[in-house]
C-alpha cells in the first residue's frame, strides 16, 4: 500500500473517530447554557407547575438556569412547531400534553410530524381524573350512572371543558366502552362547566381530582370512578372504571418531556436519569400528590411505547366521534 493511500486511510479513521465521539463529548459537557422549556400553554396550569417544578430542581442541579417559557396558542401546536424546528441539542425542550397525541386527528394537517419529528426523553407525571355527579342524581356508582343512561338515552346532559380536552376524550371513551349515549355539554373551560354541575343543569362531569375534591369534601359532588388505572392517593375509597366493570380503561392528563429530532440519545438519556430521580424524591412525590398526580419518570423507550399506545387509542376515537378543534 502506497504512503498516500495509507495517510489517506490514516486520516478518515481518525474523522469517523471524530463522529462517533462527537455526540458523548456533547452529553459530558451538557448542559454549558441556559435550558429554554417551552410550555405550550399559559401560565399557571398543573402542565406548567409540572414544569416549574421540574426546572428549578434541574437547575439546583446543574448550576445552568432553566428558562420556563409560555407559548400557548392552536391547541398547543404554536409552542410545539418552535421546538420541533429547533437545532437538536438539548437546549430547548417542550412539555408534551394530551393534545399532543390527539392534534394530528384533530386538526386537518399540521406544521410538524408529531412522533418523527421529536424524541421522547421521559413521562414526567399523569394526571388523575374523576367522574363525579351532582348529589341530586339518583346514582352511587358506575354500574347505577350506566343503568341510568341506558334507560334514558341521550337525555343525560354531560358537560366537558373543551374539545379534544382529557375529560371530553374520557366521556367518548366511555361512550364507547359501556355503550351509552348523553347529551354532550361542551364548555370553555373547566370553571363554567363545574359551576353548572354544581348548579344542576347538568348532571355529570370528568374533572380533575383536585378541582373537584373541595366540592366532594362539602358533599355538593359525588365521586363515581377516577379514570386511571390506579386509584387515586387523594381519593383513596373511590374505585378505577376498570375496577368498576371496564378493564383497562385509562384516561389521564400527562406531562412528558420531548426534545427535538436529531439529538444526542447520550443527551436524551441525561435528561431522562435525572429528572427520573427529581420526581421520586419523597418531597416532590409528595407535592405531585397534593396536585392529583402520578409521578412516572419512565424511560425514553418506555415513553415512546406510551405514545405510540395512546396514538392508536385515542386517532379512531377523535375521527369516529369526529371532534374538531374549537
Amino acid at each position: 500500500m502506497s504512503s498516500s493511500k495509507r495517510t489517506f486511510l490514516a486520516f478518515a479513521t481518525l474523522c469517523a473517530m471524530a463522529v462517533v465521539a462527537a455526540p458523548a463529548a456533547r452529553a459530558q459537557d451538557y448542559p454549558s447554557k441556559p435550558i429554554r422549556i417551552i410550555v405550550p400553554q399559559p401560565p399557571g396550569g398543573p402542565t406548567d407547575q409540572v414544569a416549574r417544578m421540574v426546572g428549578q430542581k434541574l437547575q439546583e442541579k446543574w448550576g445552568q438556569p432553566v428558562i420556563i417559557e409560555n407559548r400557548p396558542g392552536a391547541g398547543t401546536n404554536i409552542g410545539t412547531d418552535m421546538v420541533a424546528k429547533s437545532p437538536p441539542d438539548g437546549y430547548t425542550l417542550v412539555v408534551a400534553t394530551v393534545q399532543h397525541i390527539v392534534n394530528q386527528f384533530m386538526y386537518p394537517s399540521l406544521p410538524f410530524d408529531p412522533v418523527k419529528n421529536f424524541a421522547p426523553v421521559t413521562l414526567i407525571s399523569k394526571a388523575h381524573i374523576v367522574l363525579v355527579v351532582n348529589p341530586e342524581l339518583p346514582v352511587k356508582n358506575l354500574q347505577e350512572l350506566v343503568a341510568l343512561a341506558k334507560k334514558e338515552p341521550g337525555r343525560l346532559p354531560w358537560a366537558f371543558a373543551g374539545n379534544g380536552s382529557t375529560g371530553h376524550l374520557s366521556l367518548e371513551l366511555l361512550q364507547i366502552a359501556s355503550d351509552i349515549n348523553v347529551i354532550k355539554v361542551p364548555y370553555k373551560g373547566t370553571q363554567p362547566a363545574l359551576t353548572d354541575l354544581l348548579g344542576g343543569q347538568v348532571s355529570v362531569m370528568f374533572d380533575g381530582v383536585v378541582t373537584s375534591l373541595p366540592h366532594i369534601k362539602a358533599g355538593k359532588l359525588r365521586p363515581i370512578a377516577v379514570a386511571s388505572l390506579t386509584r387515586s392517593k387523594l381519593l383513596p375509597d373511590v374505585p378505577t372504571i376498570a375496577e368498576s366493570g371496564y378493564p383497562g380503561f385509562e384516561a389521564v392528563g400527562l406531562a412528558g418531556l420531548l426534545a427535538p429530532a436529531g439529538t444526542p440519545p447520550a443527551i436524551v438519556q441525561k435528561l431522562q436519569s435525572e429528572i427520573a430521580t427529581i420526581v421520586r424524591s419523597p418531597d416532590f412525590d409528595a407535592k405531585m400528590v397534593s396536585m392529583g398526580l402520578e409521578i412516572v419518570g419512565n424511560t425514553p423507550a418506555q415513553f415512546t411505547e406510551y405514545i405510540r399506545q395512546e396514538m392508536a387509542k385515542f386517532g379512531p376515537l377523535v375521527k369516529v366521534a369526529n371532534i374538531k378543534p374549537e
